[in-house]
């Protein structure tokens, strides 16, 4: 998988159809999405229960591109195994879900899954300081995790403006996941983030039988992103 900065537009599959997630997830990259996001939740590290491991197995086969999952539980490391053996691509696991955290990312690039490392809005941005160079990817939370839907956290951006210096050349996606849409996209794409997570702002009005809403969607926040890079 090469490394590029581009803008890359990442479908939550948590605003979409449950009862047909493989048309969907056709459907959206069809559309044009990049990635697709899995945002797992236990229920404990936060308030809300989404899917496992069985559920990304069973999408595998439907996404052709990168798949993206997004680990909001804790404990973390026993199950790391099984989502990578589940077809991840990346596996992204929150600084604030246990005391190990460099364990933790070992552990996943020792599958071969590429190590994301998230923030929620509350964590500085320095407490990742020591981690770039175990990680691929850094997820900035816009919003708390836990709920799609929510309203984006503005101060969250100067938080991505530092963590792009931060970074400096390393070979390290931003990504933003949390009230993504065309009117946040320029902020956080000016500040340094190239992978948007958007939920319901990819999925509003469209669905499998009428998946070109999907399409329009994404163009927006899309075009939205790299206008504020021009």
């Amino acid at each position: 998988m090469s490394f590029d900065r581009s803008i890359k537009i990442a479908p939550s599959i948590l605003s979409a159809d449950f009862a047909n997630f493989g048309q969907e997830i056709q459907a959206v990259e069809a559309e044009g999405a990049d990635w697709i996001h899995v945002d797992v939740m236990d229920g404990h590290f936060v308030p809300n229960i989404t899917f496992g491991p069985s559920t990304c197995k069973a999408i595998r086969p439907h996404i052709k591109g990168v798949m993206d999952v997004h680990l909001m539980i804790s404990p973390v490391d026993q199950y790391i195994d099984a989502f990578a053996e589940s077809g991840a691509d990346f596996i992204t696991a929150h600084l604030e879900a246990g005391p190990h955290i460099h364990r933790t990312l070992q552990a996943i690039r020792a599958t071969g899954a590429k190590a994301g490392l998230a923030l929620n809005p509350g964590t500085p941005v320095e407490a990742a300081k020591g981690l770039l160079d175990d990680v691929d990817l850094v997820c900035i939370m816009t919003v708390n995790p836990g709920f799609g839907g929510q309203k984006f956290i503005r101060s969250q951006v100067e938080k991505v403006r530092t963590l792009r210096a931060m970074i400096g050349d390393r070979p390290v996606h931003i990504e933003i996941d949390g009230g993504v849409d065309p009117t946040t996209a320029p902020l956080v794409a000016e500040a340094g983030a190239d992978v948007l997570v958007a939920g319901s702002a990819v999925f509003k009005g469209g669905s499998v039988s009428n998946s070109n809403p999907y399409g329009e969607n994404i163009r927006a926040i899309r075009a939205a992103a790299q206008s504020a890079l021009r």
